[in-house]
Parts: structure tokens; sequence; C-alpha cells
């Protein structure tokens, strides 16, 4: 491995400074240490140190890098146990009607049992009467648990290590929702991703049924459940589910999405996201960038069982650790992207299970393309359209019969 001979390279060469440095200090073959023979050994210790600091570094993040991919490898088997069981891919936001948790559960609540975490399944899928604190809960937590933000739930406060990156710093608080580094592709559209026209009750938006040709274009489909069959792209060519950054405050671009405060410019022109970067620092937004999407939980990875499109989806529209935005708050159609804390880009895991690293430089098309069927009946975005965010884009969509290869 690189890593390796670049240790290899630079112990050998530190060796001989050091050789060097003792038949410098013994040639006078005097007992004790001169002030220059001293400082020769300061001077040793230090290139000893700038030299090896960086291997090491590179080292640790070349192990986090690995355990965050065999992290992504077992996500991937456990879809496709879950697929084999149940002859269907878990829904994004799915769950119960309203009492309950609105039809708003992440993908990765109902494959616990295929991910070693049968005792928290148990928990979610059974009632329960006591809270966090210790107190009696009355009535009992329903079968598949509360609303998704309930901090009284103890199951939505429980951190599953398996879906953190170990590369990301972020750290939930206490008595806060676990996080999550795991992300479900849902296509390169916007408008009405969030709900797919089902409302939390389960009945349907009639009004935005003809919007369908946008949502429907991803692995996963918000509320609504989706086959291997469905994948006429291939099950190879297809991303199931990638990397994110969980929003530290900080306004990182790759961590924070962005509230847009109702502004639905961005459906048709993907790039007036990127106007609140700092032009000074790109890897910023600039300072007073509205952050909040209704609260300090609700922001990108913040709800480990969050599938709401600012939490826990994303669209393969810009590339990753590209810019994020909303169209108001955590409730509302999103153009989430992905992105890690791995240098130069992201992973995903494709539909056959197999993980990849993809780069940020993937070529995304064209980012001021409209986003697919929007407006309603574009003649440039019709349903089942090519996708023209490039080869990203294609990735993400599921039957548009575009012919790519995985970078």
């Amino acid at each position: 491995m690189p890593g390796k001979r670049r240790f290899r390279f630079v112990s050998n060469r530190l060796l001989f400074v050091f050789r060097f440095g003792l038949s410098f200090m013994n040639h006078k073959k005097r007992i004790g240490f001169t002030l220059v023979e001293l400082l020769v050994v300061i001077a040793i210790i230090g290139v000893l140190v700038g030299l090896l600091l960086p291997a090491v570094q590179s080292a640790r993040e070349a192990a986090r890098r690995m355990s965050c991919s065999n992290n992504f490898k077992q996500v991937g088997l456990a879809l496709h146990n879950y697929h084999s069981a149940f002859k269907q891919l878990p829904k994004q936001s799915g769950g119960t009607n309203n009492p309950g948790n609105r039809h708003m559960l992440n993908f990765l609540v109902p494959i616990l049992p295929f991910m070693e975490q049968q005792p928290l399944w148990d928990q979610i899928s059974n009632p329960i009467a006591v809270r966090h604190n210790g107190q009696p809960q009355s009535p009992p937590f329903p079968s598949m648990g509360p609303e998704v933000w309930n901090r009284n739930y103890t199951p939505w406060l429980t951190q599953v290590g398996t879906y953190r990156c170990p590369s990301d710093p972020s750290v939930p608080r206490a008595n806060t929702e676990g996080y999550t580094n795991i992300a479900a592709c849902i296509g390169d559209g916007i408008a009405s991703n969030n709900h797919s026209c089902i409302n939390d009750d389960g009945s349907i938006r009639g009004w935005c049924t003809a919007r369908k040709g946008a949502f429907d274009r991803g692995f996963f489909e918000t509320r609504i459940t989706t086959k291997f069959r469905d994948m006429i792209d291939g099950l190879s060519n297809t991303i199931a589910c990638t990397e994110i950054c969980v929003d530290n405050g900080n306004l990182e671009v790759r961590a924070t999405c962005v509230n847009r405060g109702q502004d639905a410019a961005f459906f048709t022109d993907p790039s007036v996201c990127e106007d609140t970067i700092d032009p000074t620092r790109p890897q910023y937004h600039l300072a007073g960038t509205n952050a909040n999407n209704w609260g300090s939980s609700q922001r990108k990875g913040m709800r480990w069982t969050d599938g709401r499109p600012v939490l826990g989806s994303v669209t393969t529209i810009m590339p990753p650790n590209g810019v994020s935005c909303a169209w108001s708050g955590d409730g509302s159609d999103t153009m989430n992207s992905a992105g890690s804390y791995h240098p130069g880009g992201c992973h995903v895991v494709l539909g056959d299970g197999a993980v990849r690293f993809i780069s940020e430089s993937i070529d995304a098309g064209d980012k001021t393309a409209p986003s697919p069927n929007w407006p309603t009946g574009n003649p440039g975005t019709p349903p089942g359209s090519a996708s023209p965010y490039g080869v990203w884009g294609a990735l993400g969509t599921r039957a548009m019969r575009e012919s790519v290869e995985v970078p």
C-alpha cells in the first residue's frame, strides 16, 4: 500500500540521519554531551516528529476509511437480506400513521435485525411503557415508536455505531437523538420528494400526483415501496445509499442543508443554492446563512431514525461534498448532497451491495438544469428522461435506461 511504502522510506531515511548523528557525537570518545551535541539530538528528534506525523495521520485516516467502508458493506448486505425475507425493500420514510411515527422512519430502522441489532429492534417493534428518564409512560409508546423527535423514547436516543463514520467528529449531545452518516438515495428529483404525495396519516395528496415523474426516480422512494425488479438500469448501476456529513453547526458546505425560506428557485436551477457560499472560504457558507430547519436537531444526519430528505436522504444532483438546500424546514422538498470527511469524495452502496468510493470530481452534468419534471409538464424533463446531472445523476436513478459505468 502507498502508505506503508512511504512509512518504510521515511523510516530508512531517519535511521540514516540518526546513525550519522551518533557517529558525530561519538567521534571524540568523550563521556557526556556538549551543548552542540544536545542540539543535534533535539534536531534529530524534531526531524523524526516532522516526518513521522503525516505518515501516522495518513495511516489513521486509512484505517477510519476502511472501517467506514465495512459499515457500508454491512448495510448493503442487510438490504439484500431484507429483500430476500420480504420480497421488497424497506421504505424510506415508512412506518405508521399519525398518531405514531407519521410515516417518517428511516430505512435504517427496519433493517436493524439484519444489522445484528435485534435487541434494539425488539424495543421498537413492541409497546414501551417507560420513558427515557425512567418515569412511566401512559399510554405506552406504540409499536414502531412515536414521532422521530420524541426524546422521551429511548430507542430514538440510541446511537447505532454501524451507522456512524469514524472520520466524522460530530458527537450527539446528552439526551438527544442518535446521528447517522448513511442516507438513502431518492434520485435526482426535488419536487414533492419529501412526501411523494402521501400525507402523515397515509392519505393521498391528489393535487401533487402530476409530479410523480419527479420523485419516483431513485433506488428508494419516499413513503413508497420499491423492489429490485424496479431497478431497470441494473442493481450494479444504481446507488442505494450514500455517505453524508452530520451538520456540525460550522456552516461547512458539505455538512449544511440551507433553509431557503420558501424560495423554490433551486427547483428550476439548482446552482442558485451556491449563492450562500463564502467566496473567500469556498468550503463554508457565508456568516448568517440560515441553516435552521425548525430546530437545533433537525439538520443533516442528526436523527438516525428520520427518513425525510433534510435529515436522511440524498439527491444525486450536486456531486459529493456539494451544496445542499431545502425549500423551507425539515419537512420540505430538498436537494441534499452526499459528502464525507474522507479526502476527495465519499462512499456509496450500489444496489448489488458493492461499496465504491466516488470522487467529488465525478461528472455531474449541468447543475443549472431544471429538476426532472419541474415545472410540471416541462417538455425538457418529461418522466422517464435521462438525468441532466451527468454520470452522478444517472447512478442515482433506477429506470432511466442510461448506459454508465461506475467510476
